[in-house]
């Protein structure tokens, strides 16, 4: 896999009402795992498309050496796939089957070609990912969010790909599947690039990629190191800027005290020569020659002021210009103790099975509590959370609920209308708001001027979770229970640290569903819940 590589040469891209993406960008990614970071928006999965040639550049020139294989942020899966057709192995082995069954026609052996193995290298990848349950002809309806990002990358894997790219592999996968995907990855000899927000892969990649609109910068080492030299390098921009800054207010100092001396001298020689009494003629000559080196001085003074205010541009160009989420969650205050929702002898029928173990599950949520659901895919987290919040009618037991509001933020990201803008939804979610408000508000989220009119099918993952919560979030009655499932897949790094001290500072109670371990540690959770094997239990710690 040694020629393994991707090669952008001069690539230019904008979206159709003509946004800029990319301008001239030129880089080359060689072998080894490279982690491609930016914030939201920057263009990160348009990169990968673009590599992956779902979607054409402008201008420039995408070259892979070797096979590709690419695992998008949002998998275009249905429901009524089997497995083996999720892997595109289907055909492959229907035409194995025939053979061993007599049928030599010539085109099972055009169909199989050097694939005879490819049931035994199925295994073998299900194994790796932790899928040994999974069989060739389950639906795809009825895995988990996290089994299906599994079973895409054990789909590409299969393809024994020289180029790998992969746009948020740990979304939706629980403790467990992160750290086989981590081991995975680490076994993968050709030229791997990611973008992910999950700062243990991060870690784990030997070279780190900043994305900016026309350059693509490269650093040796991983997320940690990146950071380190990210820092070393603005603590150096932040001196230049105020030595730049510092020189330009002594050469304006300079030229305006060039400029009061000159004005001095002038009035003094005029006083001068009329005392003196000198001819007229000989008095404009020293007149006009006083003037001449005064005009020399001015300009070689505004010469320094202009020099030194360049000098001041390019050392503010080199300092970051890092958009921050401005995140203010709703002044709740909920009285301690009040139950907030109520759940005896809960059940669920889902593919013709039970979710929960005999007896159903028991769930009291009370004011204002901080709770962290972990558990592993597949164990019915997310179909406890629509049964809180009404979403889905449970086939047994008993639910009550408060008066208040109970806001939640999907893993699916399917709240908003897609086609209507940020703004739009927005009105739709707090129409007692005022407009102006509104706006302030969505602005806080990142969404100013013109980026609060896009559609919100064009966004970026993180950009829509980024509308989503503000729509939740913002809603009115502010809400008493925040109900949040996985909540910091697709956010860039920045604007996870803000919703960890938003979510630290609310007065209201929550309920969040994360496999993130650094996020959970940083938000004040009191109360630890663990679904596993359809049991419901309390473990009064971390056991993700």
């Amino acid at each position: 896999m040694s020629d393994a590589s991707v090669v952008c040469s001069n690539l230019s891209f904008a979206w159709p009402d003509d946004t800029p993406v990319f301008h001239d960008l030129s880089f080359t990614v060689s072998p080894g795992r490279t982690g491609l970071v930016a914030p939201n928006g920057s263009g990160k999965s348009t990169l990968l498309k673009l590599i992956a040639g779902e979607l054409r550049p402008a201008t420039g020139s995408v070259s892979v050496g070797g096979t590709l294989g690419y695992l998008p942020q949002s998998l275009p899966l249905t429901g009524n796939l089997t497995v083996a057709e999720v892997l595109g192995v289907d055909a492959v082995i229907r035409a194995i089957d025939a053979v061993e069954s007599g049928d030599v026609g010539e085109e099972h052996f055009t169909t199989i070609g050097d694939d005879w193995d490819i049931e035994e290298r199925t295994r073998a990848q299900f194994d790796r990912l932790g899928l040994a349950d999974l069989t060739l002809d389950r639906s795809l309806s009825t895995l988990s969010g996290g089994q299906v990002v599994s079973l895409g990358l054990a789909a590409q894997l299969l393809r024994r790909p020289d180029v790998l790219l992969l746009d948020e592999p740990t979304n939706n996968l629980d403790l467990g599947a992160r750290h086989r995907l981590y081991d995975v990855l680490s076994d993968f000899s050709g030229c791997l690039l990611l973008v992910s927000h999950d700062r243990a892969l991060l870690d784990r990649m030997e070279r780190v990629a900043e994305l900016g609109s026309d350059e693509l910068r490269l650093y040796g080492g991983n997320f940690t190191e990146y950071e380190e030299a990210v820092r070393a390098e603005q603590e150096v921009a932040e001196k230049n800027v105020r030595n730049a800054e510092a020189e330009l207010k002594r050469e304006k100092r300079e030229m305006q005290q060039a400029r009061e001396r000159a004005e001095r001298r002038a009035s003094n020689a005029a006083r001068n020569l009329k005392n003196a009494g000198l001819p007229k003629i000989f008095a404009g000559n020293m007149k006009r020659g006083a003037q001449e080196a005064a005009g020399r001085s001015g300009t070689i003074h505004a010469s320094r002021v202009s020099d030194a205010k360049a000098r001041l541009d390019e050392a503010g160009r080199a300092l970051r210009d890092e958009q921050r989420l401005t995140l203010e969650l709703p002044d709740t205050q909920v009285p301690a103790g009040r139950n907030l929702f109520l759940g005896e002898g809960m059940q669920v029928r889902l593919g013709g099975r039970d979710v929960f173990a005999a007896g159903g599950a028991d769930l009291t949520v009370r004011g204002p509590e901080r709770i962290a659901l972990t558990g592993p895919n597949g164990a019915g987290k997310t179909t406890l959370m629509r049964l809180i919040t009404g979403e889905l009618a449970p086939d047994g037991g008993e639910i009550r609920r408060s008066d208040g509001r109970i806001a939640y933020l999907s893993q699916r990201l399917d709240l908003l209308d897609l086609d209507r803008t940020v703004a739009q939804n927005f009105a739709a979610f707090a129409p007692e708001r005022p407009e102006a408000e509104r706006m302030n508000l969505l602005a806080r989220f990142l969404f100013r001027g013109a980026r609060a009119h896009l559609p919100v099918g064009v966004l970026s993952g993180g950009e829509r979770l980024r509308a989503t919560l503000a729509c939740v979030l913002c809603a009115e009655p502010a809400p008493h229970l925040l109900l949040l499932d996985e909540p910091t897949n697709n956010l860039d790094l920045v604007s996870a640290g803000q919703l960890e001290s938003a979510l630290d500072s609310y007065q209201g109670a929550f309920l969040v569903v994360s496999h993130d371990e650094r996020f959970l540690a940083e938000i004040g959770v009191n109360r630890w819940l663990r679904l596993a094997d359809g049991a419901l239990t309390e473990t009064g710690a971390p056991a993700v």
